[in-house]
């Protein structure tokens, strides 16, 4: 499901289930970020039994992350994109089917995937 990039990085950094914390400050979207990182299965459950990832999958979104703080809004990457890529929210309450407004229910939060590192938690 995950690009074999992003596959990579994950597991050279140990980072399945790794808790993450973006500041409002970092977080290109300015909302702040509380999340984990999910594990494959995760991700396929999420893309597969839940909104927005089974609408958004036609889009090339793939999950990475669930929130932490309860919003239920979750964390994707986009196979579409040149690797590595951008780190999305997705507000789960903005789509119901293919005919989302992308620009409302889609917000960059990292330039790169690789910019997780940064906000581990310890």
């Amino acid at each position: 499901m995950w690009p074999p990039e992003y596959r990579h990085f994950i597991d050279c950094h140990q980072l399945v289930k790794a808790e993450l914390e973006i500041p409002e400050a970092n977080d290109l979207s300015g909302v702040g970020a509380s999340f984990e990182l999910l594990d494959e299965d995760g991700a396929s459950s999420e893309s597969n039994d839940f909104y927005p990832g089974l609408i958004v999958k036609a889009d090339g979104y793939v999950p990475i992350g669930g929130c932490l703080i309860g919003s239920g809004d979750p964390y994707f990457i986009n196979i579409r994109d040149q690797q590595p890529g951008p780190v999305y929210r997705i507000y789960h309450d903005s789509v119901f089917d293919e005919d989302y407004d992308r620009n409302q229910a889609i917000a960059r939060v990292l330039d790169s995937f690789e910019q997780l590192l940064q906000y581990r938690r310890s």
